[in-house]
């Protein structure tokens, strides 16, 4: 029934296993993947034919990680998955980053990728295994892929490269989270969080990661050769060099001059004007016909842009090949935030704003390994409106989720550990121009509003966008690269970090990948222009804030015994929610017994403070205290003092006169002042007013004679020594004095309502 064809190899202390012809027969391509105990299933669809007028390649990744594949039910209402999480979107983008350029220019039909997490061990990740499995099924599949490609994750702990470590452990053991994917000949794509590595150390990091990527390609084609199916014949060849040519001749010096103006807005127009023109020369062809032009076009374009930048090293606004446009930043831009700035480089702004909030403003994440919590959020946003056109406006895509990520993992690692900084943090970013990387302008602008909002910050985060024009053997990087750059270039490789190093690293390319000689001029030139770029926005805000902004809240925190959580706490919460009631602030407290009390009013803050001290502090005889009364009784009334302890007022302990009631001096919910006498060994507490004067808490001078000690109990001997009627120990069947035998000798009692048994009546009961 199955015709199973199995590879594997022995990766990073694990074995690597490729399966195919066991499962999903019916794809074009399918690919069970194990590695460790985690296993993927990758299936890869094609559509056999084009859809009329369809000019683009319409590929579509799906991730997905299934919660039985951990042993796990998911949360919430709906107990099944649902949509996309954040993981599962950013898994599905590193899918598609590095196959999309591995298909040839012309190829329109549809692809549908799909991986699915199966069974997951804890420590395998399932996104590296997911990459592999695609890429096998991609392989064998027919399809013109041309890869494969080999993917791999890659730490850095005390100088030493890893391969594959677990992810949560990658920065909390080491300084690198590295994600590479790579064919046999270059890199394609990379995606990182680092603590601040050199530039050395990460270029040493990705030729590691294609090293080992490597070993993954040869094993996709050990599969590929037992397993592929006929490739698919397609003609890709390219017919257009007379219409080319045509074009050239009818636009061909429109489209230079619009290229040489600086303004986007003028660029666009003009760009658009030699368009139109572009399609009346073409106006009498057929349908065909006119649609190669449109793509021709396009091309045209892209060969006058980039040879003006290899011959001439003239870029699209005039720059250098490594100059930054202008940049203006602005801190406190608004007026009722944490913290905010505004943050613009030539015609790409953002305005980013940072909110300070408690523990219970975490972000709570259900995975496969079980809920987490988030302490730092970023947000990102890009509205239709920042690149001047009519769009979609509402929930983010995955361009959006995607470029937010990369701007968390740039400020993650230099933000103050939890214990010294013990805030939620969000940043969002809203995207209001856009001509060249808006994720790195939220990097420099999110770094600001954190400033802004007084977050110590180890160092301020500046970051780049680099790009790449490749024409055989020439080629230039190109330094903080405007929109058009980008989509005619062949690279977009963003680096950000501080003074000290890297913190995230991210390359996309549209070509067969660059060499290490490019990679390494790219970090250089990017070095300096972050140097640059941090630079300007020091002008603006050079270290964080020393006092938080007026509206954000304040968070003390103290560490109690953790016996004394229980007392904190209450009965069914009971004291924690009388304080909150009570005061107005927030009380969060874990198991270790760390106590955050947060509040915008520092008042609230202390009386909470100043109410659970009150309740963990032990009282200390000869102690004076602040004490309310909470129960009167007749012979007394109980204080409580300490927050939750209590303890007992005599009545002969109100005044120095004799009091009848203790109604007569006390009420209750009445303020007193109590001095502690006396604790007994179970805990008990003595207190005493008359001692205390009630208006100043000065001691007073106790009048009253003292009385005479009472006789301790030690004293007066064992009980079986005070007397001859005493009961003896009822183990020797006796009772001391009395002459009655044990219980077993008395015969069984009588029933209660007089009856029983006559011959153990008494003599006076028993009938004559």
């Amino acid at each position: 029934m199955f015709d199973v064809k199995t590879v594997s190899m022995e990766w990073g202390g694990k074995t690597l296993t490729l399966e195919t012809g066991r499962v999903a027969r019916q794809a074009d391509g399918a690919v069970l993947a194990t590695y460790g105990e985690t296993v993927v299933l990758c299936a890869v669809t094609a559509a056999k034919s084009v859809k009329e007028g369809q000019d683009f390649f319409p590929l579509t990744v799906h991730y997905q990680e299934k919660f039985s594949s951990a042993g796990r039910i998911p949360g919430g209402f709906f107990k099944r998955e649902r949509g996309a999480t954040e993981k599962e979107t950013l898994t599905s983008r590193l899918i598609d980053r590095p196959v999309r350029p591995l298909f040839p220019e012309g190829f329109y039909n549809e692809i549908n990728v799909i991986a699915q997490v199966l069974s997951f061990d804890g420590e395998t990740e399932a996104d590296i295994v997911a990459m592999i499995a695609a890429s096998a099924a991609l392989t064998i599949s027919g399809v013109p892929f041309m890869g494969p490609i080999g993917a791999c994750r890659v730490g850095f702990v005390d100088g030493e490269y890893t391969l594959n470590p677990k992810q949560t452990a990658a920065l909390a053991d080491g300084r690198l989270d590295l994600v590479v994917a790579a064919t046999g000949d270059a890199v394609m794509m990379v995606e990182s969080e680092a603590k601040e590595l050199t530039e050395e150390e990460m270029l040493g990091a990705v030729m590691f990661a294609h090293d080992e990527c490597r070993k993954v390609v040869n094993l996709v084609i050990d599969l590929a050769e037992k397993a592929a199916k006929e490739p698919w014949e397609i003609d890709l060849s390219d017919n257009t060099a007379d219409v080319k040519a045509k074009l050239k001749k009818a636009v061909g010096k429109d489209v230079t001059a619009a290229y040489k103006l600086t303004d986007k807005s003028a660029r666009s127009n003009a760009l658009n004007a030699a368009r139109a023109k572009a399609k009346e020369a073409f106006a009498g062809e057929t349908p065909q016909l006119q649609m190669v032009a449109i793509k021709t076009m396009k091309k045209l374009e892209a060969e006058i842009v980039r040879g003006a930048i290899l011959k001439d090293g003239k870029r699209i606004d005039g720059r250098k090949l490594d100059q930054v446009r202008p940049i203006e930043s602005m801190v406190g831009f608004l007026p009722r935030t944490h913290g905010s700035a505004l943050f613009t480089r030539g015609e790409t702004q953002a305005i980013c704003t940072t909110t300070l909030g408690t523990k219970d403003a975490e972000q709570m994440i259900d995975g496969l390994e079980g809920l987490s919590y988030s302490s730092f959020m970023l947000h990102y946003n890009f509205p239709p409106y920042s690149v001047g056109e009519v769009g979609r406006f509402g929930a983010p895509g995955r361009r959006e989720i995607g470029h937010g990520k990369l701007a968390w993992r740039a400020l993650h690692p230099v933000l103050p550990a939890k214990e010294d900084f013990p805030y939620t943090i969000r940043i969002l970013s809203d995207i209001t121009e856009s001509n060249g990387s808006s994720s790195m302008a939220t990097i420099c602008g999110g770094c600001l509003s954190m400033m802004d909002a007084g977050v110590p910050l180890a160092r301020p985060v500046s970051g780049i966008a680099m790009g790449l024009i490749l024409e055989g053997d020439e080629f230039a990087v190109l330094s903080d690269i405007l929109g058009d750059e980008d989509h005619l270039g062949d690279m977009d490789f963003k680096v950000a970090g501080t003074e000290l190093g890297i913190t995230t690293m991210q390359m996309d390319i549209k070509i067969a990948g660059i060499t290490k000689e490019i990679m390494g001029k790219a970090l250089e030139q990017a070095k300096a222009g972050r140097a640059h770029i941090l630079g300007e926005m020091n002008k603006a805000l050079g270290s964080a804030r020393t006092e938080l902004s007026a509206h954000a809240p304040r968070i003390e925190t103290i560490q109690i015994d953790k016996s004394k959580i229980r007392d904190v706490i209450g009965t069914g919460g009971k004291v924690i929610r009388e304080i909150v009631a009570e005061t107005g602030a927030k009380v969060d407290i874990d198991d270790e017994g760390v106590i955050k009390i947060s509040s915008s009013d520092i008042a609230q803050i202390e009386a909470a403070k100043k109410w659970i001290l009150g309740i963990v502090e032990e009282a200390e005889v000869g102690k004076i205290y602040n004490g309310k009364v909470v129960n009167i009784v007749d012979f007394g009334a109980f204080v409580n003092f300490m927050g939750g302890k209590d303890g007992l007022v005599h009545v002969s302990e109100m005044k120095n006169e004799r009091v009848e009631k203790p109604t007569d001096v006390v009420k209750e919910g009445q303020e007193v002042k109590v001095k502690v006498l006396e604790i007994d060994p179970r805990g008990k507490v003595r207190l005493s007013m008359r001692v205390v004067d009630q208006e100043t808490g000065a001691e007073l001078e106790d009048t009253r004679p003292a009385r005479e000690p009472r006789e301790p109990r030690g004293d007066r001997g064992p009980r079986d020594d005070r007397g001859g009627d005493r009961r003896g120990p009822r183990r020797d069947g006796g009772r001391g004095g009395n002459d009655r035998g044990p219980r077993g000798d008395r015969g069984p009692r009588g029933p209660r309502d007089g009856g029983g048994d006559p011959d153990h009546m008494p003599a006076f009961l028993k009938e004559d």
